[in-house]
């Protein structure tokens, strides 16, 4: 009787101890907060060193937790990179989503879908994973998320949209349970173009002040334009502002792992749907003190935006689904960094069906420290999209580069001294291999492949750059399905009779 009291007793203890175990694990769990600009690059934030942006909260991020340098998206253009962030993949591996106004086929995991199986309550609004259907890919609800959009709000600019995301934000925490963990995406449409023209100068910028990449011309028309892309940045940082305020007065900011970066860089020439650092290189805080050794540090570790998802299913205490081929950056916020983080991989699909056929322009690049190596597979094709408008989805010429009145100067003087090599830069063909001495040429302006003195450093890069595509299974080098170019195209078509061509028997 006593043997059974007490095997009885011990049973008892075990099973309260397995609980108490379990829901300190459930508690400890850290909340999520996911903030992603549309369309940002990496200079555009007060802590990355642009003299004129207002970004309170990023820098406030930066400095309370980790600011990247060498943070990049995994392909310049929207879908495609959402894609890669949500599933720990890049973007060769998945398919149909490796183009953009595409689908993302439910065979592939999420982060999201993985902590919602933990317990998570998951959540989005504004701009999720986009453009694009899902219904092609067997999914009824965005991957990032149930979207919340009850709220709304009158922009300070007409050309902003009127989403309150963070008064959405706050709707999904009222229907966060006391001991739920959360995980939420906050994306703004902005600064994705269109912009009020002259919003800049209403907001008091010195366009004097104002920093122009020397691949643009530097003039007033330019400088205005910039200007009026930072006002949109601004709105974007004052909502993060207003969600991290909720976090704050739930008393929940501490144990919430925030992340402030964007989708791909500004929506200017030679910029977005590139692989340059205009359109590859974004910005990228996160704070987490419960988790980050060594607060306030810069990490000038090379990282994807892919690496995420396993970063926030480790964080979890969760394993990431073998297929995610990215790397978790838990490393880095132990500070005990790995050595083998010196290089960002990046790449492009089909953007905007922009050529004849719908098809895309396929490269893959490898960005170290000192050099940008990229491969063109197809440098046949125009890589800002065909000059003639009929061949492109959006009606207008050169239509992987967004309407702009920077585009519009420089279409306008491409034939005039002193602009006509920036134009060519911008809207002319390129070579299958190219290369930039960063040192020499921080802004990948002078392609030095071909040359003697860089043979070696682009046979290396070369190399180092297709055994990654070989490790990662790239259907371009290993073989395999390579239907980028005949995948449907579910974009919004403004031309009659365009379409994409059939795939050959």
């Amino acid at each position: 009787m006593k043997l059974h009291l007490i095997l009885r007793e011990t049973v008892v203890l075990f099973v309260c101890c397995f609980a108490i175990q379990s829901a300190a694990e459930t508690t400890s769990k850290p909340n999520i907060l996911f903030c992603i600009s549309d369309d940002q690059s990496y200079q555009h934030t007060g802590a990355n060193g642009d003299p004129v942006i207002n970004t309170p909260v990023f820098d406030r991020i930066a400095n309370e937790g980790l600011r990247f340098t060498h943070a990049f998206c995994d392909a310049p253009t929207c879908g495609p990179s959402r894609s890669a962030i949500l599933t720990g993949q890049s973007i060769w591996r998945l398919e149909e989503a490796g183009n953009i106004h595409s689908t993302l086929p439910a065979k592939f995991a999420t982060y999201t879908d993985e902590l919602r199986k933990a317990g998570y309550k998951v959540g989005a609004t504004g701009k999720a994973w986009s453009p694009g259907r899902l219904e092609p890919g067997g999914r009824t609800e965005n991957p990032a998320g149930p979207i919340y959009e009850g709220k709304t709000l009158e922009p300070p600019f007409s050309a902003m949209r009127n989403t309150d995301y963070a008064g959405n934000f706050q709707d999904f925490m009222s229907e966060v349970s006391e001991d739920e963990p959360f995980c939420f995406w906050l994306g703004t449409s902005e600064p994705h173009r269109g912009f009020e023209n002259g919003a800049g100068l209403k907001t008091g910028k010195d366009l004097s002040k104002i920093v122009v990449p020397a691949v643009f011309p530097d003039n007033e028309i330019v400088r205005s334009d910039i200007a009026d892309y930072l006002v949109e940045i601004e709105h974007f940082d004052m909502m993060v502002g207003r969600a991290i305020a909720t976090l704050e007065e739930r008393g929940m900011l501490d144990g919430t792992i925030i992340v402030i970066t964007s989708d791909h860089g500004m929506p200017f020439p030679r910029a977005k749907a590139s692989l340059y650092d205009l359109g590859s290189r974004i910005p990228l805080a996160i704070r987490w003190p419960e988790g980050i050794e060594n607060s306030g540090r810069v990490v000038d570790s090379f990282v994807n935006l892919s690496d995420l998802a396993p970063t926030f299913l480790e964080a979890a205490g969760l394993k990431p689904p073998s297929m995610m081929s990215a790397r978790s950056m838990t490393d880095i916020f132990a500070n005990k960094e790995r050595k083998t983080r010196d290089a960002a991989y990046i790449a492009m699909e089909r953007h905007d069906g922009c050529r004849a056929g719908g098809k895309g322009y396929p490269c893959r690049a490898i960005r170290t420290e000192n050099f940008m190596y990229i491969y063109n597979f197809e440098p046949s094709r125009w890589p800002s999209g065909s000059p003639d408008a009929a061949v492109c989805a959006r009606a207008i010429p050169y239509g992987e580069i967004d309407s702009s009145p920077t585009k519009t100067f420089m279409m306008e003087n491409r034939h005039t001294h002193g602009i006509a090599d920036l134009a060519y830069l911008s809207f002319g063909m390129r070579p299958a291999e190219e290369l930039y001495d960063l040192k020499k040429d921080p802004e990948q302006m002078v392609n030095v492949a071909g040359t003697t003195e860089y043979e070696s450093m682009r046979a290396q890069l070369r190399k180092q750059l297709f055994a990654q595509l070989r490790k990662t299974k790239d259907p371009r080098v290993v073989g395999g399905k390579v239907d980028w170019d005949y995948y449907p195209y579910y974009g919004r078509i403004r031309t009659e009779g365009w379409t994409v061509d059939p795939k050959p028997e």
